[in-house]
C-alpha cells in the first residue's frame, strides 16, 4: 500500500473486514472437497448423512424394556442384597419384577419386553446397548447432559453441532429441527436443550409443530411475497453496512442468513407439512388414525421425520407426549415414580407402532441405510421399587438402541449386573455415543471444534471412544 492517500491496514484488520467473503470462498472449497468443520482429510468415511432422534424424556426402565433380567422375578419382594446408591427421593424399597414379559424376536433372537410389539420385529435391524450410563441423576441435568456432552445450560446441542459440521443439504429448511405434536412439551431444561450456545445462530435447533394451522411460529407472511422480499432486501443493505461498519461479527452474519432461511421456508413448510397426498397404506403404517390420540399425534411427528430426511434436513429430534391422565408429565412423560406399570404401558403404546412403522417406511424407501436412528432417554430406572410400584433413577447403567446409518444390526453390546443396576461389561457413556454418532456421519469427533472464551469445545468435551463393535 504504497500510495500516501491510503490508510494503512494490519493484516489482521483487513482480515476482519473481509472476512464474510473470505468465508464464502472458504466453504466453496470445503463443499468441492467434501470437507466441513470436523472432516480433515483421513476421516472416517460416512456411512449416514442424516439422524433421527427419538427422545424418550423421563427415563425408560431398561429392566422393562430391552434387558430382562430373570433375578427380578425370583427375588421379586426380598432386599437388595447389594449397595444401593443414593436416589433422586431415597425412598427405596425391595427388589421389584418387571411386570412385561419378554419375548425372543427375528434371527438374532433378541429379547424384548411385550411394552414395544412392534419394534420387536424389527430387532434384526437393531443395535441395542445395555451398558449406557450417565454421570448425573436429575431430569434437567440429564436431558443437557445428554444432549450437549455437559450438565448445564450454555452448550450448543448434538443437533447443532452436526448442523455446524456437515452443513445444510436444503437451503429452504433448517439443518436441525425439533418435532412437536399435540400437546408434546420440552423436557426438563427447557429450549436450551436445542440451543447453538456458543456456535452462531443459524444452526440452532427450529421447532416445528406438525399438526398446527402455524407449524412454525411467525414465518407467515404479513405482506405480499414481492414486497416482503423487497423490504427482506433493504433490510439486508443495511445490515451488510453496518457489519462493514463492525468489521465483521458472526452473529450478525448468522442473523442475515436466518432471515433468508425464514423467507424460503414459507414455502416449504407447508407443503411439508401437508400429509393429506399420503396413502391409505402409510397412514396406517404410522397409526395415523390410531384410537389413542397421542399414538396418532407421534405417528404424525415419525412421519414428518422421514419427510424431512428426504429434503435433506440433517438432524430431527422427535417430541414425546404426555397422557392425558398424566397432563402433569409434559416434561418428563416416561417418569413414573409411582404407577410404572400402567404409566410405562401408556408410553410404549404412544411411540411402539409409529417408530416400527418409521423404520419400515424408511428402509422400504433405501433410506435407513443412509439415516442413522437413535433411541434413548437421559437415564434408566431401578431394579427396585420407589414407594409401592414405581421405579426411581437409574444412571449406573440403561438400555439405548440404534438403528441404520452403518449399524450392525440385530447385536446387543454391553451388559448390567443380574439385577440391571450397574453396567459390568462394555461401558457406554454418553461421550462415547456421540463420538460413534458423529464418526458414522463422516466426522472425527476430536476434530469438530469451535473456539469459545479462549478454549477449543466439542460435543465429546476431552473423552469419548468410537463404539466399534456395533458398527457393520
Amino acid at each position: 500500500m504504497s500510495d500516501p492517500t491510503c490508510s494503512l491496514m494490519s493484516r489482521r484488520r483487513m482480515l476482519a473486514q473481509v472476512s464474510t467473503g473470505f468465508g464464502a470462498i472458504a466453504l466453496n472449497g470445503l463443499l468441492g472437497s467434501a470437507l466441513l468443520p470436523g472432516t480433515a482429510r483421513g476421516a472416517p468415511r460416512a456411512r449416514a448423512r442424516h439422524v433421527i432422534f427419538l427422545y424418550m424424556s423421563g427415563g425408560v426402565s431398561q429392566v422393562d424394556s430391552f434387558d430382562p433380567k430373570p433375578l427380578l422375578d425370583r427375588d421379586h419382594g426380598k432386599p437388595m442384597p447389594t449397595k444401593i446408591e443414593r436416589t433422586q427421593f431415597n425412598n427405596n424399597g425391595d427388589i421389584f419384577a418387571s411386570p412385561f414379559p419378554f419375548k425372543q424376536y427375528g434371527e438374532s433372537g433378541i429379547p424384548v419386553s411385550s411394552m414395544f410389539p412392534h419394534v420387536g420385529e424389527c430387532v434384526d435391524d437393531l443395535a441395542v446397548i445395555r451398558s449406557m450410563t450417565s454421570t448425573v441423576n436429575e431430569h434437567a441435568q440429564g436431558n443437557y447432559f445428554f444432549h450437549t456432552g455437559f450438565p448445564l445450560v450454555g452448550h450448543p446441542s448434538a443437533g447443532a453441532w452436526v448442523n455446524y459440521g456437515l452443513g445444510t443439504e436444503n437451503e429452504n429448511l433448517p439443518g436441525f429441527v425439533v418435532l412437536q405434536s399435540g400437546d408434546a412439551g420440552i423436557p426438563h431444561g427447557g429450549v436450551g436443550l436445542y440451543s447453538n450456545g456458543y456456535l452462531p445462530a443459524e444452526f440452532q435447533g427450529s421447532v416445528l409443530r406438525g399438526d398446527a394451522k402455524d407449524a412454525v411460529q411467525n414465518i407467515q407472511p404479513l405482506e405480499a411475497r414481492a414486497a416482503q422480499r423487497e423490504r427482506l432486501d433493504f433490510v439486508q443493505e443495511m445490515d451488510q453496512a453496518f457489519l462493514e461498519r463492525l468489521g465483521g461479527h458472526a452473529d450478525v452474519e448468522a442473523a442475515v442468513r436466518n432471515y433468508e432461511t425464514a423467507f424460503r421456508m414459507q414455502a416449504e413448510v407447508p407443503e411439508l407439512c401437508d400429509i393429506s397426498g399420503e396413502t391409505r397404506a402409510t397412514r396406517q403404517l404410522y397409526a395415523l388414525d390410531h384410537p389413542n390420540q397421542t399414538t396418532a399425534d407421534y405417528g404424525r411427528q415419525c412421519l414428518l421425520a422421514r419427510r424431512l430426511v428426504e429434503r435433506g434436513v440433517r438432524f430431527v429430534e422427535l417430541s414425546c407426549l404426555p397422557e392425558p391422565t398424566d397432563a402433569g408429565q409434559a416434561a418428563n412423560p416416561w417418569d413414573q415414580h409411582t404407577g410404572l406399570e400402567i404409566g410405562h404401558r401408556n408410553m410404549a403404546l404412544q411411540v411402539d407402532q409409529p417408530i416400527a412403522g418409521l423404520l419400515r417406511d424408511l428402509k422400504a424407501r433405501g433410506l435407513l441405510d443412509e439415516t442413522l436412528v437413535i433411541w434413548a432417554g437421559e437415564f434408566g430406572r431401578t431394579p427396585f421399587h420407589q414407594g409401592s410400584d414405581g421405579r426411581d433413577h437409574n444412571p449406573f447403567g440403561f438400555s439405548i438402541w440404534l438403528a441404520g446409518g452403518g449399524i450392525k444390526g440385530g447385536t446387543i453390546h454391553g451388559a448390567t449386573d443380574d439385577f440391571g443396576y450397574h453396567v459390568v461389561e462394555d461401558e457406554v457413556t454418553i461421550y462415547d455415543l456421540w463420538a460413534t454418532v458423529l464418526h458414522l456421519l463422516g466426522i472425527d469427533h476430536t476434530n469438530l471444534t469451535y473456539r469459545y472464551g479462549g478454549r477449543d469445545f466439542r460435543l465429546t468435551d476431552v473423552h469419548g471412544n468410537v463404539v466399534n463393535e456395533i458398527l457393520a
